[in-house]
Order: structure tokens, then sequence, then C-alpha cells
């Protein structure tokens, strides 16, 4: 294969990422505790909470702890004292305090494709936590570039291929999530590789399209199946 240039995903997809934040809102369901409202019935509200604040305060740790507060503010009888702000705070700190924990061969198969192709490493979030975390995995000597950006929708895929002047012919996103990484891609014009995650966020759950007849979609069933296409 003529080398191409591969934009791959990093939470969930080189790394674990949504686990730690589902048993941060474990606990937190937990903690609240509410007589009224099964569990599921409280995650819905969060859920809701929590894409009102990715408008406000975009992606990331800041970001979740607002909506954890926001959603025990609206469910629960107490007020919000500083003892229990600091209670719920203390939720997303134990995401941030995690470390890395890399998905099966990542390593190896990451640098297997950047021997073959280009990498640019593309991820969505707050730039501090989302450069932090590419630093400590190791992996960003591999790629070429690193793109930290606010949302992964088609205008954020059409201003990469021109900023890199890539051919979209010779590009592909890898990554996990439909909405984010495979439909928006698609629908920019490039060719897409899905790597299923059985725990990827539930904001990002969507059906994934169906590609173009011009271009390319390839389902594989773990990040290392990379170094079978590529």
């Amino acid at each position: 294969m003529l080398p191409q240039t591969l934009l791959i995903d990093a939470d969930d997809t080189l790394w674990e990422n949504n686990i730690y934040f589902e048993r941060a809102i474990a606990g937190f369901i937990s903690f609240l505790n509410h007589h009224e409202f099964s569990p599921e019935q409280v995650r819905e509200v969060l859920n809701d909470v929590e894409r009102e604040c990715i408008g406000k305060h975009g992606y990331g740790l800041h970001s979740f702890a607002h909506a954890l507060v926001d959603t025990f503010e609206r469910l629960s009888m107490e007020p919000v004292t500083s003892e229990l702000h600091a209670q719920i705070h203390s939720f997303a700190h134990t995401i941030a305090d995690h470390p890395m924990e890399m998905l099966p061969e990542v390593p190896e198969t990451v640098q297997y494709l950047s021997e073959r192709h280009r990498l640019i490493l593309l991820t969505k979030g707050a730039i501090a936590e989302q450069t932090g975390k590419v630093e400590r995995s190791g992996l960003k000597e591999y790629f070429s570039a690193v793109e930290i950006v606010a949302e992964k929708d088609v205008a954020a895929y059409a201003s990469l291929l021109k900023k890199y002047e890539l051919e979209p012919d010779s590009t592909w996103m890898i990554g996990n999530s439909p909405k984010s990484d495979i439909n928006p891609a698609l629908a920019a014009g490039i060719h897409a590789v899905f790597v299923p995650h059985g725990n990827t966020w539930i904001l990002e759950h969507d059906e994934v399209n169906a590609a173009p007849a011009s271009q390319k979609l390839l389902i594989v069933g773990r990040f290392a199946e990379l170094r079978e296409h590529f």
C-alpha cells in the first residue's frame, strides 16, 4: 500500500478513558442516593446536563465536574454546601489522578504504522488535559502532528485537510466514536476505520453511516488489526 495519512483518535482508541468516567458516575449516583429516581433515571438527567455543560464549557474534567454539581443541585433536596461541593468534585479528581492504560498492542501497532504512513493524532477536549495524556502515553514521537480540537465535525476535518494539504483519497480517520470519528470524516470526503470500544461514551453513540461509493469504511475488532490493513 502506498503511504497514507492516518488521523488517529486518542481516548478509547489508543488508551482507556471512558471507563474512569463511568466509575466516577457510579460513585456519584451512589453518593446522591436519590429516593425517587432510579440510578438509570439519574443517569438520564446527568446525560442531559452533560450536553448542556459541553455547550458552555466544552469537553473535559472541568465540564464534567460542572455537570455533576448541576445534576446534584437539580435532584437533591440538600443545598450544595462547600463540603458537598468538594465531595462532588472529588469524583472528577479520581479521573485526573488515574494512570494511563494503553489498549492492547497499541504502542507496537502505532510504531508499525508510523514506519509506513504519516500519522496525525486527532483528539478533542481541553488542551491541557489532552496534551498531558499525549505526553504521558509515550506515543507522541510516532506522530508528525497532534491536533486538539473543540469538536470533531465536518468543518474540523475539512480544516485539517486544508492545513496539511491532505488528499482525501489517501486519508483515513481511525477511531471508536461513530459520532465524532466516523460519520463526520466520511461526510468530509475521507475514508474511515471504525474500532469499536465496549465502553464508548453514551453521548458519542450513533449509527455508523455507510461510506459513499468513492470512499471506504473499514470495521476492525481491535486496534492491532490495523497492521493487517495498512
